[in-house]
């Protein structure tokens, strides 16, 4: 199996290296696709400087300025279907999301038969460390409201750590995704869904980050509160 992790970054300088070490050191063979929004911080630098070290195991896509984390997933699915990867995975450069739990996301669908697993912070109850509550209860609610709104019987549907079995990626139409922010991560569990896929969620611990800042901001919920209603309303099919 080719199995590659999809890392967005922008300005994560204190995080790059040991992110990429700690995913590489995986006894599975994980490979890395940093995606990386122009950071001024020289986090594209740090990555070029250790992709000798990994022999063919560290990829970098550069892109010119914040062209949104949906977009930067979209160019990474793009970028793995063309080169044959079997499972691509969606995550934090933070440590947010640990990655020894990648092996077990992995385990969901090549072992377990699921089309898409999802690192849920909330099937379990709440399993979030070091967060304000009031992030807490944005984020726990918004699946909530998710749930609501779409008849959707996930728990948490706004995770970002995601791994995709290649059939879904080939599946869905990716021209066709239309949220970029925080509601993308909804869209593509929905259609997913929609389209007849098979998605489990295997209960993880999220840690708020330690080092840099969080990229989250008030436009981004709203994006993803109106583009809930629409999705409500929209038509669904594969390719």
């Amino acid at each position: 199996m080719k199995n590659l992790v999809l890392i967005p970054t922008y300005n994560e300088i204190e995080n790059a290296e040991k992110i990429i070490r700690a995913v590489l050191a995986l006894k599975e063979g994980f490979e890395i696709l940093i995606i990386d929004d122009g950071s001024p911080d020289g986090t594209a630098g740090v990555v070029k400087n250790l992709q000798s070290e990994f022999d063919g195991r560290l990829h970098l896509m550069e892109r010119s300025g914040k062209q949104g984390l949906g977009t930067a997933y979209i160019a990474g699915f793009r970028w793995a279907l063309e080169r044959d990867y079997d499972y691509v995975f969606e995550m934090d450069a933070d440590f947010s999301h640990d990655p020894s739990d990648l092996p077990r996301l992995l385990s969901a669908c090549s072992g377990d038969g699921a089309d898409m697993a999802i690192g849920s912070r909330y099937c379990n109850g709440v399993s979030v460390v070091n967060w304000p509550i009031g992030r807490i209860l944005i984020s726990y609610f918004a699946s909530v409201y998710v749930r609501t709104v779409l008849g959707f019987r996930i728990y948490d549907s706004t995770a970002g750590f995601v791994c995709y079995s290649r059939r879904v990626l080939e599946s869905l139409d990716l021209d066709n995704v239309q949220m970029k922010g925080y509601g993308f991560q909804i869209e593509m569990k929905y259609t997913a869904y929609k389209c007849g896929f098979r998605i489990t969620e295997v209960p993880v611990i999220f840690v708020n980050r330690k080092e840099g800042t969080s990229k989250m901001s008030g436009s981004i919920f709203g994006e993803a509160f109106w583009g809930v209603l629409k999705l409500r309303f929209r038509k669904f099919s594969g390719k």
